[in-house]
Parts: structure tokens; sequence; C-alpha cells
């Protein structure tokens, strides 16, 4: 049980990182489209890209510290 843990806790914080990556991508690249239907290039796709890295890392080491301890808390009620 306990030397699944890591396993189960890697699988979360990847999930998490890509869903909140992807929620990231979703809203920056709507603001590129305004930007560029009003003619104002104020963010291009590689700002995009780029905060697309930085999110997943930060998310990575949020996540990374969080589920850990959600998932030893319900294999133990188990």
């Amino acid at each position: 049980m306990e030397k699944n843990l890591g396993l189960y806790s890697l699988f979360a914080s990847l999930a998490t990182s890509v869903i909140v990556e992807l929620l990231f991508y979703t809203l920056a690249m709507q603001k590129v489209r305004e930007s560029i239907m009003h003619n104002n290039m104020m963010y291009t796709t590689v700002d995009v890209y780029g905060g697309m890295v930085f999110v997943f890392i930060l998310s990575m080491i949020v996540a990374a510290s969080i589920w850990p301890g959600v998932i030893e808390k319900r294999m133990r009620k188990r």
C-alpha cells in the first residue's frame, strides 16, 4: 500500500498540472485572439507557450506538495 503512494501522487500531480495548463492555454489563447481582432498585438503565441511551461512547473510544485498527504489519508481510511 505504501509503495504505491509515490506512483499515485505522481499521476495525481501530473493530471492536476495538465488540467491547470489546459485551462491557462484556453484562456490565454482567447486573449491572443482578442488582441489580434483589435489590432493590438499585446500577447503572442510564444508568450502563451512560455506561460504554459511556467504554469506547468508551478502547478507541479504545488500539486506535488498537496497530493501525497491527501492520498495517504485516503489510503489509511481503507
